[in-house]
C-alpha cells in the first residue's frame, strides 16, 4: 500500500472539527488547517485529529498514523495515497 504525508496545524477546542484551508511553512510547503473539537489535555487532540481523519477519509484506523507532533500543533500524518483525493482542495 502506498502512502502519502501532509503536515497539518491543529487548533484544539473549536466547536466542531472541521478542515479550515491551507497554509504555508516558512519554507513554503504546504500546510493543512484543521480545527479539533478537543481540549490539548492528555493526548485527547491527538486522538480527536486521528479520528477525524478516519472518517473524513473513510479508512481504517490502522491506515491513519501520527509520525510527528504528538505535543506540538505541527503534526506529521501518514495515511494511504487513495485517500488524498478526500481532502480539502488547495488554492
Amino acid at each position: 500500500m502506498e502512502t502519502t504525508t501532509i503536515t497539518c496545524r491543529v487548533s484544539p477546542n473549536a466547536r466542531r472539527s472541521e478542515f479550515s484551508g491551507w497554509t504555508m511553512d516558512e519554507k513554503g510547503r504546504p500546510v493543512l488547517l484543521i480545527k479539533l473539537h478537543a481540549a490539548p489535555v492528555e493526548g485527547a487532540a491527538n486522538k480527536e485529529l486521528l479520528r477525524f481523519l478516519v472518517e473524513v477519509l473513510d479508512c481504517s484506523k490502522s491506515q491513519v498514523t501520527l509520525l510527528r507532533g504528538e505535543i506540538s500543533r505541527l503534526k506529521v500524518v501518514e495515511f494511504p495515497s487513495s485517500a488524498a483525493d478526500k481532502l480539502p482542495k488547495r488554492n
